[in-house]
């Protein structure tokens, strides 16, 4: 964690910066490297002093505005909250404790999910509620046929 060295300095150019000390030309393709990686994870490898999560995750929007590719960018958040809450999978039987590692994972995935893309991520929840994956389902990246199938890409 933080102690507030973080949000100190230019935080974009640090990011950056450590991004291309590790051979990566966009943030983007450091973090497709690592799809099944948490946002914090992602922050701890550039730099655990002074990077966080959400750094990351805006430096992520920024170049998925730019790309337009948002639509894929909210498809990999969700992967990454999956494979943080649901270590073994999509759970075979919804008990109270799968119940609620499934509402922590898309409940966590929703806060990162951009104001444009809400509607969207309702939907795909809905559909995940409604018809569960199969048991041990876990998406390793954002193009994942289940994912693709509840949010396709359609950036304007």
């Amino acid at each position: 964690m933080s102690d507030g060295r973080a949000w100190q300095g230019n935080v974009k150019a640090r990011l950056y910066e450590r991004v291309r000390e590790r051979g990566y030309d966009s943030l983007t393709a450091f973090a497709e490297a690592r799809p099944t990686a948490s946002l914090v994870e992602l922050a701890e490898e550039l730099g655990p002093d002074d990077i966080v999560g959400v750094q990351v995750f805006s430096g992520l929007l920024a170049e998925a505005e730019r790309r337009k590719q948002v639509t894929r960018l909210v498809r990999s958040v969700l992967v990454r909250m999956l494979f943080q809450s649901l270590p073994e999978g999509w759970p075979s039987v919804m008990d109270d404790a799968n119940r609620f590692n499934v509402a922590k994972a898309l409940g966590a995935w929703f806060g990162y999910t951009p104001e444009t893309h809400e509607a969207r991520a309702e939907q795909a929840m809905a559909a995940l509620r409604a018809t569960p994956p199969p048991p041990g389902w876990r998406p390793l990246g954002p193009d994942d046929e289940l994912l693709l199938s509840l949010m396709p890409d359609e950036e304007a």
